[in-house]
């Protein structure tokens, strides 16, 4: 299984969508990778040379930021949001969604699956005795 920038990429699928497996890396850029590095995209992760595998490593690791590098970029992003008390900060803060979208129906994915409606907490009357 070949690694590259610390990521195992999977053997069996073409090495343009192996290549999307590293945090960081789209379609997109596999393709300019491929493409600066002379590799055919259309190959498979395991039939590729150590000489190829070589240079995507040297091309990714020199040229673009990566895995957790690039995690603690984004991170530190949020935390400067947050600490200028910007709209997009505070919203980070809330856990809301942060780039314009309606929270009256769907917001599930960043609330989380809590259902905030009226009768949903509702306790039961008490039987008679």
């Amino acid at each position: 299984m070949p690694r590259i920038a610390g990521t195992n990429i999977p053997e069996n699928k073409q090495i343009g969508i192996s290549l999307t497996y590293i945090y960081g890396i789209g379609r997109s850029l596999a393709s300019k990778i491929l493409a600066s590095a002379g590799v055919n995209p259309m190959k498979k992760a395991k039939e590729l040379t150590e000489k190829e595998i070589g240079r995507l490593r040297k091309i990714i690791e020199g040229n673009y930021q990566i895995e957790g590098e690039l995690r603690r970029k984004v991170m530190a992003d949020i935390k400067r949001l947050c600490e200028i008390k910007c709209w997009r900060g505070i919203r980070h803060l809330k856990g809301l969604p942060v780039r314009g979208q309606k929270t009256r129906k769907n917001s599930r994915t960043v609330r989380g699956n809590v259902r905030r409606t009226v009768g949903s907490g509702r306790k039961p009357p008490p039987a008679p005795k």
